[in-house]
């Protein structure tokens, strides 16, 4: 069973309908129980720093994660998803995020020719040793919506990498914690590839 995390911030209809089509029937779920029994569990997000920690705070649901990622099951973070695994964000000052992975999340700097938030479709550096990314091809293309980005503490847990205006760490992954900045329910036939990894993730 594949739970997507309900905490009123999610992009939930897209992923949802994302996974149908990959042969999947996703719960949509907030209930701890539900979550821990599940055999993968995706974290998606849309919105401000601060309103989704204090939903899902509100939603007794930061412990649950946590605990989802102590047993192993593989979880997904998605967008805000993988923001809010870190441990601040520029985005709202003083609000601690759910600290799982070492990192911060910084606003993109304005630059010439740079829109922001950052709208489209980005090429990834991709590391080989991947999980996530196993049969993606160097340089594909993936679709964003943001305009905060992620600096990892750790670079040994980048998975995939993007510029715009400043390196991007796109996508993490660290035993079966894995997340992407990035829409993979948006981003095609690539976004599906990755999700078909995920899923096969034991």
């Amino acid at each position: 069973m594949i739970a997507i995390i309900d905490y009123d911030a999610g992009n939930l209809g897209s992923v949802e309908k994302a996974l149908q089509y990959l042969g999947e029937t996703p719960v949509i779920t907030r209930d701890r129980e539900e979550i821990l029994r599940a055999d993968k569990v995706i974290l998606p997000g849309v919105g401000a720093f601060g309103d989704a920690m204090r939903l899902l705070t509100q939603y007794e649901l930061p412990e649950t994660i946590r605990q989802a990622v102590q047993r192993e099951i593989p979880l997904l973070g998605i967008c805000l998803g993988q923001q809010l695994l870190f441990e601040e964000s520029e985005e709202s000052p003083g609000v601690k995020g759910l600290g799982i992975l070492p990192g911060k999340i910084f606003r993109i700097p304005p630059g010439p020719g740079l829109k922001i938030p950052h709208m489209g479709w980005n090429s990834l550096t991709i590391n080989p040793k991947s999980r996530l990314f196993a049969g993606i091809e160097q340089g594909a293309y993936v679709y964003f919506v943001h305009s905060y980005y992620l600096k990892a503490g750790d670079a040994d847990i980048v998975a995939a990498s993007t510029e715009y205006g400043v390196p991007i760490h796109a996508a993490v992954e660290r035993g079966n914690l894995f997340a992407c900045q990035f829409h993979p329910e948006k981003s095609g036939s690539t976004g599906l590839a990755i999700l078909k990894n995920f899923l096969n993730i034991r």
